[in-house]
């Protein structure tokens, strides 16, 4: 028998078969990792190139804040007796400015008026421009707040200023009130944080909400 050994025609077939069968799955590992980062730089030019400035921008120029405790008089409409009911409320004012960046006109759906008590977030809805007057007018020592009143629901023609004053009802106490806490921002949903415990989302219609922080201390009257 020989020391030296000859492949045979059928082992340099299988030799040759399995080099080609590692070159081509070589081949195969290269080009999925190729079209992987091709389909990724396609991704990220389309999302640069779908990215549009925001429609609106804005301002908290300031902020007012009037803790009440309520009770009613015990006498309905009609000068009937009833229960006397109590409650606690705080009416929130806020100076405001926004404006339409847009070539398009803007639909102004509403106003909230983010606040975090102990725990979570509470969001409420702006009230009407009949009410924002009506508690102004109720009230003396609000006078100072009588101001350009702003509808929470509104159209704002393409490069379109307004300026003025917003107005909430919080159904909070006093110590609830008091004990609002800020939170950070979050990316994710727009939301640029609150500093003093609040901020505040414009909603507007088919395009992305406006969330504004205010910038200085709330004031109490």
């Amino acid at each position: 028998m020989s020391l030296l050994h000859q492949e045979s025609p059928e082992e340099l077939d299988d030799a040759a078969l399995g080099e080609e069968f590692t070159k081509g799955s070589s081949h195969v590992v290269w080009a999925a990792i190729i079209a992987a980062v091709v389909v990724t730089l396609v991704l990220v030019v389309f999302a640069v190139a779908s990215r549009k400035p925001p429609a609106a921008s804005g301002e908290i120029v300031q902020v007012w804040a009037h803790p009440r405790h309520v009770e009613t008089s015990g006498l309905d409409a009609n000068g009937a007796p009833m229960p006397k009911e109590s409650f606690d409320e705080v009416l929130l004012f806020a100076h405001v400015k926004l404006k339409n960046d847009s070539k398009y006109p803007l639909v102004l759906e509403n106003a909230l008026a983010n606040v975090s008590p102990e725990e979570g977030i509470l969001s409420v809805s702006a009230g009407s421009v009949a009410q924002f007057q009506e508690a102004v007018l109720a009230y003396p020592d609000l006078a100072a707040l009588h101001t350009n009143a702003l509808s929470p629901h509104m159209n704002l023609a393409p490069d379109q200023s307004v300026d003025g004053t917003i107005f909430w009802v919080l159904r909070f106490t006093r110590q609830q009130w008091d004990a609002r806490k800020d939170w950070g921002p979050d990316s994710s949903h727009n939301d640029p944080g609150s500093k003093f415990g609040m901020n505040f989302t414009f909603s507007f219609q088919y395009q992305p909400s406006l969330v504004l922080a205010p910038q200085t201390a709330v004031m109490e009257q």
